[in-house]
């Protein structure tokens, strides 16, 4: 056991053992570098990305798909779990309103078919009425929305999701987003196209949608996201150059005065100090800030950073598979879910028994909030009720369930949360060129996994030149970047040039709300 008395010296010490910690650790070590890696959680590496056991059930928390068009991230999946330890899956995905399923990504004349004739005649005279009196002054995605499909759309289909998942109303969120998210639907082109084929003079399918073919099916590990992370961990403790510790969380990071680190931290293994030349952080911005010494001048915003939470409430049912979905979107205002999973859609083995449905549904919330707050047996009588109201089970054929709380799932980013990270960036730069900032949390990004582990592969990189070639801040993903094109189509270059997986990843930007300002 290391104590206060006995520091452990490595040559980079590393917060955090999601996927951009344990990318940076694996790859460090097979460069013959030594890591010490924190991991506050004591049961589960894989941060979001970790899979959670109950009695033989095992939860992705979140859901994962495994693709990317990075061939650096393909390759480097490949080479941690082996292809023998994925299964190929089909993507399936649909939204749930009032009894019936729509497609998602929403097909316009599908939608008014399942509408029946009244509330689809409404809902056109609704989109006829603000194409010719459009919102003048649009500010927000309630606006751009109402504009784009009319306000009875708006409501049924975009509003409710939205303001589950964010815990902000649409009125007050940014309009850009909304124009940047909800690409390529036509509302007209596909009624028009939808008669056309009633009638027989166009049998070319058209569901009105003028966007890119999306995967049909995805890679997934047998045992869950985790499985990845797992045999990750395992790699590099097998390397004999990197030491995990557990149910540590960082208590300080302090500059030893040099270029190096000291980092301490308490947990079931003791008090432990750490000294290294270079620290990777993938703790939220917000807790770091908190934990340096000396401060930095930028503690006061990066505390203004928020987060969404969200937490899965599993339930086992005696039943066959309920749908055949990886998740629904739940477009209801009765009910407080936002997502079901079907955690055998996304890999039988995840499921033992053959005549058990084994669900997930997913709330998102505030930590603190009355949601976040209640105690399990609540949370699964809750979800038990819910899921009699969908009418998607009947409550007496569950049988068990468990609660799992992901706090910091999504940063939040609010109108000055921008300005706050870019100045928090500017001075760790400035003053601690090695100290390395990566993934979601990490760096106040709403990333998905490869984007994550991309961000870690070039800090690698830098740290082994001894210098910035890569500028890690430009790695991030647009809303399709995950969900179309070859997995791992983009080859790599010739060396310390900018690959061109890496050239999409850094040229692409997120669709994330942010709220209108107040000044508009």
């Amino acid at each position: 056991m290391t104590t206060t008395n006995q520091p452990l010296k490595v040559d980079v010490a590393i917060i955090g053992a999601g996927p951009a910690g344990l990318t940076a650790a694996y790859l460090l070590t097979k460069q013959g570098k030594s890591v010490a890696i924190l991991e506050k959680d004591p049961t589960y590496v894989g941060g979001i990305s970790r899979t959670v056991e109950h009695e033989g059930y095992r939860f992705d928390i979140g859901g994962h798909r495994f693709f990317s068009k990075s061939a650096q991230v393909v390759d480097m999946w490949n080479e941690i779990l082996g292809e023998d330890d994925f299964i190929q899956r089909p993507r399936m995905s649909r939204i749930y309103y009032e009894g019936k399923f729509y497609s998602y990504p929403l097909r316009a004349f599908e939608a008014l078919s399942n509408l029946g004739i009244l509330r689809s005649t409404a809902c056109m005279l609704s989109y006829l009425r603000y194409k010719l009196f459009p919102i003048k002054e649009v500010k927000s995605f309630e606006d751009w929305t109402t504009n784009q499909f009319g306000k009875r759309l708006y409501s049924i289909f975009f509003k409710t999701y939205t303001e589950k998942v964010w815990g902000m109303p649409c009125d007050e969120m940014s309009a850009d987003w909304a124009a940047q998210r909800i690409k390529g639907l036509s509302l007209w082109s596909a009624v028009i196209d939808g008669l056309k084929r009633s009638l027989g003079l166009n049998k070319r399918p058209n569901d009105g949608m003028a966007t890119k073919t999306l995967l049909e099916t995805f890679r997934y590990p047998r045992l869950g996201p985790g499985m990845m992370w797992d045999a990750a961990r395992d790699k590099v403790l097998a390397s004999g150059r990197g030491q995990l510790f557990m149910g540590h969380a960082l208590s300080q990071l302090a500059s030893d005065g040099k270029t190096g680190w000291r980092m301490s931290a308490k947990g079931p293994q003791g008090d432990i100090i750490i000294e290294a030349d270079h620290a990777i952080s993938s703790a939220p911005m917000r807790e770091l800030a908190r934990r340096m010494h000396p401060l930095p001048e930028s503690t006061i915003q990066a505390s203004d950073l928020k987060y969404r939470d969200f937490l899965t409430v599993a339930l086992k049912i005696r039943s066959d598979d309920l749908f055949p979905d990886n998740w629904i979107y739940i477009h209801d205002s009765k009910v407080k879910v936002g997502r079901v999973q079907n955690f055998r859609s996304w890999s039988p083995e995840m499921v033992p028994d053959e005549d058990v449905a084994c669900v997930g549904l997913e709330y998102f919330c505030f930590e603190g909030d009355g949601l976040w707050s209640m105690a399990d047996d609540d949370l699964i009588e809750l979800a038990k009720k819910e899921m009699n109201i969908l009418g998607l089970c009947d409550p007496q054929d569950v049988f068990g369930g468990a609660v799992v709380r992901q706090e910091k799932a999504y940063p939040v980013y609010d109108g000055d949360y921008a300005a706050n990270v870019e100045t928090m960036r500017a001075e760790l730069e400035e003053k601690h060129p090695t100290l390395h900032l990566v993934g979601r949390n990490g760096m106040h990004r709403y990333n998905n996994q490869d984007h994550a582990m991309m961000t870690a592969m070039l800090t690698v990189e830098n740290i082994l030149a001894g210098e910035r070639i890569y500028d890690t801040w430009c790695v991030n993903e647009d809303a399709e970047y995950h969900e179309a094109g070859d997995e791992g189509a983009e080859k790599v270059l010739p060396s310390r040039s900018v690959t061109q997986d890496q050239a999409a990843a850094l040229a692409s930007v997120r669709d994330v709300p942010e709220r209108v300002r107040k000044s508009a």
